[in-house]
């Protein structure tokens, strides 16, 4: 049994054609469309989406779902949001056809990343690479896929205009033609072009946030031990520590444990496994004597990745 989450941009091939043409079994798909950006282009992957839909559903057979991303430039949130559904999927085996009906059939999941921008691309690839060190059991059962098309668009339409603006200038030197009309689809049309041939298809770089660039993280995903997870809930909850010495206290506290040399060096010998040289999900900083202890950037993930662990845990 196979899962596809189709995370959707402008593109309606990739999704759906090698499916077909490699006759996977699909029987669900969760399609993932984002709501930010220019009318036109969030009305332009609507359409992509319900005609998805309708394909998966009457082409596979598969029972198809729509879902929004809020964000497509959220990588965070694209990176939960990925995390939760990979997990949720896996966990979703339902009794197979074996005879007696009681023997699940094991859920595989497939994750396309062909299309949408780049952060829900990298955020999902990335959720999926941590849930496979997480998971060693599942790892099988995860997958990650790519299509290249056999041919873009783009240079297409690019020739096309260039014909249109050959045949206004023709048009524009007839009297018998509205002068004003192709003059302005012209000026228009030239521009455009000017505009591909100097700069490509895209324009320009979109602000998010405070910044113009997204870092994305590199997936550092190991396996946590319980004591380790206390450690990155707590820098979650709190931000961050001067010292590991008032992160120990802090945890001791938590824990209604006695606050002793030896409790701390446990601290100090986690905080080291999860540090830089070990895990990567911690970042220390030298002040005087001291290390400024906070989360990294997958440190963060991880834990807003685990927070409904977290909650359990409470």
């Amino acid at each position: 049994m196979q899962t596809h989450i189709v995370p959707v941009g402008f593109d309606y091939d990739r999704m759906i054609a090698p499916l077909i043409r490699d006759q996977f079994d699909v029987d669900r798909v969760i399609l993932l469309e984002g709501t930010v950006g220019s009318e036109a282009n969030v009305e332009y992957s609507r359409n992509i989406a319900r005609k998805l839909e309708q394909d998966f559903q009457n082409l596979l057979g598969a029972e198809t779902v729509r879902e929004r991303l809020t964000d497509v430039y959220d990588y965070d949130a694209a990176f939960e949001r990925a995390y939760d559904l990979i997990n949720a999927e896996l966990d979703r085996d339902e009794p197979g056809e074996t005879g007696d009906g009681d023997a699940p059939d094991e859920r595989e999941v497939w994750v396309n990343l062909c299309s949408m921008p780049r952060p829900v691309s990298f955020a999902f690839a990335t959720a999926a690479h941590s849930i496979m060190v997480e998971r060693q059991d599942d790892r099988d059962r995860i997958h990650t896929y790519y299509t290249a098309p056999e041919k873009y668009l783009e240079t297409e339409l690019a020739e096309e205009l260039r014909a249109n603006r050959d045949l206004l200038r023709e048009l524009a030197e007839d009297d018998a033609v509205d002068d004003e009309r192709v003059g302005d689809r012209l000026a228009t049309t030239t521009d455009l072009l000017a505009e591909f041939d100097e700069r490509g298809t895209t324009i320009g770089a979109k602000k998010i946030g405070d910044s113009h660039v997204i870092e994305l993280p590199v997936a550092s995903f190991q396996n946590v031990k319980p004591f380790e997870e206390l450690v990155l809930f707590t820098l979650g909850e709190h931000g961050e520590f001067a010292s590991v010495s008032e992160l120990a206290e802090t945890l001791a506290a938590d824990l209604n444990e006695e606050y002793t040399d030896s409790f701390r060096s446990k601290v100090i010998y986690n905080v080291d496994r999860l540090g830089p040289g070990g895990k990567g999900y911690i970042e220390r900083e030298e002040r005087g004597k001291s290390y400024r202890t906070t989360l990294s950037r997958i440190g963060e993930l991880w834990v807003r990745a685990h927070a409904d662990e977290d909650r359990d845990l409470a």
